[in-house]
């Protein structure tokens, strides 16, 4: 049986992207007008305000259920059964 992998295509991972991104932007226009206090307030505030806000809509049941997450890259899967036939058809 094959697992479906969304790759967080939830409402609590677009939004945290959404406003990472929109931090981004303007860090980066922060950093060609040469606004430093703009670039840790507006840039790196909003890029921490994304993470916290993705972190609680998760907490609020919006992102991925806890037993779809558990099967990351660094956890063993269980073996598929093997596939057998019945004794009267070898």
């Amino acid at each position: 049986m094959a697992t479906r992998h969304e790759h967080g295509h939830t409402p609590a991972a677009w939004t945290a992207v959404l406003i990472i991104l929109a931090g981004i932007f303007i860090g980066a226009f922060a950093v060609a007008v040469l606004n430093w206090p703009l670039f840790w307030i507006g840039g790196v505030g909003v890029i921490v305000l994304g993470l916290i806000v993705g972190k609680v809509m998760q907490m609020m049941g919006l992102g991925k259920p806890q037993e779809e997450r558990s099967g990351s890259l660094n956890a063993a899967a269980p073996p598929e059964p093997a596939a057998t036939t019945p004794e009267g058809d070898r």
